[in-house]
């Protein structure tokens, strides 16, 4: 089993994957994803989505990252491919599951899964373009409009020579509302021959157990959930290794004890376990990211964090209206 973190354009960057890898419970990150278009960027432009490429492609708590490249157009992609190969990523990923307007409007993200002979010669493409022995995955969503084209789109990736899927049991037009079709996951998994990883509205342990026993997958990718409560890694794998994790339904498991997490059961990263972790991220946010950013990304993740921490609610009113570096600075100060 391993949980990866997920890729969220603007929330999940570089120094947001710094700290959630320092907290522990994370096996593998993806990138924000790296634009491709009609040029082979230079390395600059990798690096800057993916400064782990200068830290022998792992964070600095030493979780590997693969690069993930967005595009529609095989070639271009795989040029560039071939280019951030060489900086030494621990892997290259395909996104198909995007569903941004502005993404989708120049023919990338979700919108390709209504051409599966499209996603075939691109991962192919790709996969030629890097050295055998580097991993190629793709993530795709169920579709566009709906989920019709699902299982075509997964054995469309397999087919290109993907080595692994991961897939957000969500249509584009599903958005991020919930529920995710996790027994959509395991239809796809019942027509492929490689690994495949849920994705989609795990939220806590509890969620984890059930996409796994519904989804049939050992792996999982955590994005907004793992944003909100940055325990939840090590709280999902300590679950897991427990006798329990054997449970073939979700009828077996025990609702009584997943819904009261406690540190006897599995770890629980409460507030002042991870005021420590809030006041790292603040210092990468001052030294690596533009003035006028900062105070907005902090309040970011305080947004996110009251979600599960009620301190989190209180810090976020208290720095609602500043956009002042000092004023954080001396918030932290006081904690």
């Amino acid at each position: 089993m391993a949980i990866l973190l997920a890729p969220m354009e603007g929330l999940l960057d570089f120094v947001l994957r710094d700290i959630l890898t320092r907290v522990g419970g994370v096996d593998r990150c993806v990138s924000e994803f790296i634009r491709v278009s009609n040029t082979v960027l230079p390395d600059q432009v990798f690096i800057r989505v993916m400064p782990e490429l200068l830290n022998g492609g792992r964070t600095f708590a030493g979780v590997p990252v693969r690069a993930q490249l967005l595009g529609s157009d095989p070639v271009c992609l795989a040029e560039n491919a071939q280019r951030l190969a060489a900086l030494g990523p621990h892997g290259i990923d395909l996104n198909f599951g995007c569903p941004a307007k502005t993404v989708n409007r120049h023919g990338g993200g979700a919108t390709l899964l209504d051409d599966p002979e499209m996603l075939l010669q691109i991962v192919a493409a790709v996969r030629r373009a890097v050295p055998a022995d580097m991993p190629v995955s793709a993530k795709m969503r169920l579709g566009v409009r709906d989920d019709s084209r699902a299982l075509e789109c997964a054995l469309a990736i397999e087919s290109g020579g993907a080595s692994e899927l991961v897939v957000h049991a969500r249509t584009k037009a599903d958005a991020y509302r919930p529920p995710a079709y996790w027994e959509r996951i395991a239809d796809i998994r019942s027509v492929v021959h490689i690994p495949v990883v849920a994705n989609g509205e795990i939220w806590n342990v509890q969620d984890a157990l059930r996409c796994r026993a519904v989804s049939g997958c050992d792996s999982l990718m955590l994005g907004r959930g793992m944003v909100t409560d940055p325990g939840l890694g090590l709280a999902i794998q300590a679950a897991m290794a427990r006798p329990e994790s054997s449970w073939s339904s979700w009828s077996e498991v025990r609702p009584d004890e997943l819904l009261t997490p406690s540190p006897t059961l599995y770890p629980v990263v409460n507030w002042q376990a991870l005021l420590p972790f809030i006041a790292d991220f603040w210092r990468l946010v001052t030294t690596r990211l533009d003035r006028r950013k900062q105070a907005g990304r902090l309040k970011q993740w305080l947004n996110f964090l009251r979600r599960h921490h009620p301190e989190a609610e209180i810090a976020f009113v208290a720095l609602r209206g500043s956009s002042e570096p000092a004023a954080i600075d001396q918030w932290l100060a006081l904690q």
